[in-house]
């Protein structure tokens, strides 16, 4: 036989074959895992392990966003202080997710309130099996950097009048005991997870927990010095650094697609390969959705389109979406996205009435839409009931709320968690860092 004939033989042959598996596939006893996956269990691990790595580090790069959100939309004298916050609190979060958290929010919650405290242990070098489709390591890191974005959400509220001290104790126990606690109630199959409840990425277990965090410290720290006037007007105090503040977004919204993306956990097959290039789409419509919605009716309402509420509404419909992100088609992810745009406009000066002073807009971003993204996830979602979404929501809300008001108002009383009015007129560059973010313009 010549070459070309057993050339054309073996095309034969395969596209023969291919052409059979449909038929084959029928037959449940033919197809192993492997054909129906394409990779074998190790590639998968792989896989996996990779996507929660990527997916993390991308995480991570959302502290940079935070960093740079918060420093250009407080003013000049206090740019340097949210830098340091930030560094800090994501050093310290990741060091208690390790001492405490970890263990808290997955190690034998088994369907009720908490983990076990302790500090987690790592297998030893060849020591991981892969028994879990993954790299543990790689798990417990992109855990972490969960949990220190909680924390960033806290540090933009209750900018440019706090005392860096004590807002990194409070940084100790949020990331160390509150929220590894509400996050063993659903992802470590506590009680909520149990009930049915539903929270994908952590549109509560992350935004709403540091929203909820971020409103009992502004009430409790109180409001900058000349913000409300007595006869209830609002002097605003505008941000040092769009330029920076609109950077810093975007940084956000690229590490979202590791946020909702890799909270698929798997990506060793073509179903799960799929899933995740849904889910960064319908994350990237509903922060498109809210941004668009913010921008029209800024136009209606105010009759100039204000470029840091656009921000915020952009990442209002990122929130919102985190909850779950898979099963909405485009049209529901739109529409997800672009209530947290009306979030913004309605919450932002509904704060102000009440005199809540939330220097970037944190509050109606993460916690208020990160309530609606939690409640609306049976829309799209047939495994899920409103009914156990409000209990969720509720409870969590409940929980972080009280045991935030009692971790503030005892560092309040023991060492005091506000600068003084002299040391808030200068900045707390000056009185807190010590390094001046812009000193050529002080």
């Amino acid at each position: 036989m010549s070459s070309k004939l057993k050339l054309f033989a073996g095309v034969t042959a395969i596209a023969a074959a291919s052409f059979a598996l449909p038929a084959l596939a029928q037959d449940e006893t033919v197809i192993d895992l492997t054909m129906a996956t394409g990779v074998s269990p190790a590639t998968a691990e792989i896989l996996n392990t990779m996507l929660f790595l990527i997916g993390g580090f991308l995480v991570m790069w959302m502290a940079a966003g935070f960093a740079m959100l918060e420093m250009g939309l407080v003013r000049k004298k206090n740019a340097s202080m949210q830098g340091l916050k930030n560094i800090a609190l994501y050093s310290v979060g990741g060091i208690m997710f390790w001492f405490t958290g970890y263990n808290l929010m997955y190690t034998g919650v088994d369907g009720g309130f908490m983990g076990s405290f302790g500090p987690y242990v790592f297998p030893g070098p060849g020591m991981d099996d892969g028994s879990a489709g993954y790299s543990v390591a790689s798990d417990w890191f992109f855990q972490m950097v969960f949990c220190a974005t909680t924390a960033s959400i806290v540090s933009g509220t209750v900018a440019e009048r706090m005392k860096f001290w004590p807002f990194i104790i409070f940084t100790v126990i949020l990331t160390g005991i509150l929220y590894p606690i509400t996050g063993s109630w659903q992802w470590g199959g506590g009680w909520l997870a149990e009930m049915g409840f539903s929270d994908f990425a952590g549109s509560s277990l992350v935004h709403s927990v540091g929203g909820w965090a971020a409103l009992a410290g502004a009430l409790v720290v109180g409001s900058r010095a000349g913000k409300y006037a007595a006869d209830g007007s609002v002097h605003p105090m505008p941000g040092s650094n769009i330029p920076l503040a609109v950077l810093g977004t975007f940084i956000l919204w690229l590490g979202w697609f590791g946020f909702n993306g890799a909270s698929q956990l798997a990506i060793g097959s073509i179903a799960d390969a799929g899933d995740v290039s849904k889910i960064f789409v319908n994350t990237n419509l509903a922060a498109a959705a809210g941004a668009v919605v913010t921008m029209i009716l800024l136009q209606i309402v105010y009759k100039k389109v204000d470029v840091t509420m656009v921000l915020n509404g952009a990442l209002a419909g990122l929130v919102s979406i985190t909850a779950e992100p898979l099963t909405p088609s485009v049209p529901a992810a739109l529409f997800i996205g672009g209530i947290g745009g009306v979030i913004v406009i309605i919450f932002v000066p509904l704060l102000d009435k009440l005199k809540i002073d939330d220097v970037v807009g944190a509050i109606p971003v993460h916690l208020v839409a990160g309530i609606w993204g939690t409640f609306i996830v049976p829309l799209t979602n047939d495994g899920t009931s409103f009914g156990t979404q409000i209990i969720g929501i509720v409870a969590i809300g409940v929980f972080t709320f009280i045991a935030s008001l009692i971790v503030w108002f005892i560092l309040k009383a023991v060492m005091g968690i506000r600068v003084s009015p002299e040391e808030e007129a200068d900045g707390l560059d000056k009185s807190e860092v010590g390094v001046e973010a812009y000193p050529e313009f002080m």
